[in-house]
């Protein structure tokens, strides 16, 4: 389908990747919430079904800054679109699976789709819409993204109680194929920015090396034992193949990642502060289901009902926030949501066991403005200061930066909440969720100096 005026179609390109965005965040959302079905299902063990969690995770990670580069050389359109197939169909064989080891292998697939549409997306929205309204477009699509995130668990519950767990895979096959006619017919094909240089295959084979290193180390390693011989393994050699990687990357002339780009203060210092602030997010994640499931004694759809408070506001000041920053530039909008995030954090740090539960929605509440304050002035300096030619491997780190953020603060409140439950008493989970959060809190105010010293 042709679209007439130009005005209008940067917009229909918004719906397009919008409508991808809100299906991964749903996916994600969901799939979390089932697994208990799928081993009910499976009649396997908890350490075997949460591998269709950790293979998602290691691929996507991996992956990412390779299909950002090659997007880059070869059109970010074109690998946009093929993620599209490859995580629709991966989709449907995840929901036909019929054992949980073919499950396991679906969703590594469905992880290499979804790592070719997180690591092109905000490339072609930075190349669609002027700086002017970048902010702007990218708070939309953030809300899309928040929007995916709470309806997610709610249906996916309904779904499996309804149906099955395979609905919920299912699910994406329709809205991934609304996301892919909306693609196909709306993103401007583009020109490929380096068509004549070659793909960096050795590079790309390290990156992917070292990455899923140091991610199974770092989202194992509570699991497995910080100081277990596999964990150390796999951490010395995820630093010895990086290592090496940034090595030869210096060397190639035309390198897998752009070193170059970390020389830029305001690409640099946004990437950082997009770390802390998932490392925050993340560990809001992973601390308040403990809180009120275990603490609280709520159940989970009570539970899942309460934490929606916090992607619901994030939604709806990710795009004011967005229309914003592109007035006034990305710092004092960067310092104002890592700080909100740290009084939320600081909130929730004071949650005890006969706390008002509308408070704990308050709390979450005020850490979510902070992040839908915060996320899109922050892509939009760290997109905007990136060359066009190097858009997809920005778009990729900028996809990384949550990752890493995410490993870091489960990680994080893991370690902490883990060694507080040792000591058996019942004041025990409250200490250890409250000195998580506070830890946390120090990780926003580290965001706040980052923001700050942007140059714009």
């Amino acid at each position: 389908m042709a679209l007439s005026r130009p005005v209008d179609q940067k917009w229909w390109v918004l719906a397009a990747v919008g409508t991808g965005s809100f299906m991964a965040a749903l996916d994600g959302s969901v799939v979390n919430t089932i697994l208990p079905v799928i081993q009910n299902s499976f009649h396997s063990s908890v350490a075997v079904v949460e591998w269709i969690i950790t293979v998602y995770l290691l691929a996507l990670s991996g992956f990412l800054l390779t299909f950002g580069r090659l997007g880059d050389l070869r059109g970010h359109k074109s690998v946009y679109v093929w993620g599209f197939g490859i995580f629709v169909a991966s989709s449907a064989l995840c929901g036909a699976s019929r054992s949980i080891e073919l499950l396991i292998i679906c969703r590594g697939i469905q992880a290499v789709g979804g790592a070719m549409l997180a690591s092109n997306a905000l490339a072609i929205l930075t190349t669609n819409f002027p700086a002017r309204q970048r902010g702007r477009a990218l708070g939309l699509v953030s809300m899309m993204t928040y929007l995916g995130l709470t309806v997610g668990p709610s249906l996916g519950g309904w779904l499996a109680q309804a149906f099955s767990w395979r609905a919920v895979f299912y699910i994406n096959v329709p809205v991934g194929a609304l996301a892919l006619t909306l693609s196909l017919a709306c993103i401007p094909k583009g020109e490929p920015n380096e068509s004549g240089q070659k793909f960096d295959l050795v590079g790309a084979a390290l990156l992917l090396a070292g990455l899923v290193a140091l991610m199974l180390g770092l989202n194992q390693g509570a699991e497995w034992g910080w100081t277990s011989l596999p964990i150390l393994v796999l951490l010395l050699a995820a630093v010895l193949i990086l290592t090496v990687f940034v090595l030869a990357e210096q060397r190639f002339p035309a390198p897998m990642l752009d070193l170059s780009l970390f020389r830029v203060p305001l690409f640099s210092a946004s990437v950082i502060s997009a770390v802390l602030n998932y490392i925050c997010v993340y560990t809001i994640t992973f601390l308040m289901p403990y809180y009120l499931i275990q603490g609280r004694g709520l159940n989970p759809a009570q539970a899942g009902l309460l934490l929606t408070a916090e992607p619901i506001v994030m939604a709806i000041a990710a795009p004011i926030s967005g229309a914003f920053s592109d007035r006034i530039g990305s710092r004092w909008p960067g310092m104002a949501g890592m700080a909100l995030m740290g009084v939320g954090l600081f909130l929730l740090a004071g949650l005890g066991s006969t706390s008002a539960l509308w408070f704990a929605a308050l709390a979450l509440a005020v850490a979510g403005l902070g992040t839908g304050t915060f996320i899109s002035p922050n892509t939009s300096a760290l997109m905007g200061s990136a060359p066009k030619q190097r858009q997809g491997i920005a778009s990729g780190v900028q996809a990384a930066a949550r990752n890493t953020g995410m490993v870091l603060g489960i990680g994080m409140a893991g370690a902490i909440f883990t060694t507080h439950l040792l000591q058996g008493t019942p004041e025990a989970l409250f200490r250890g969720i409250d000195m998580g959060f506070l830890a946390a809190v120090g990780v926003a105010i580290l965001g706040i100096v980052m923001s700050a010293i942007k140059e714009k």
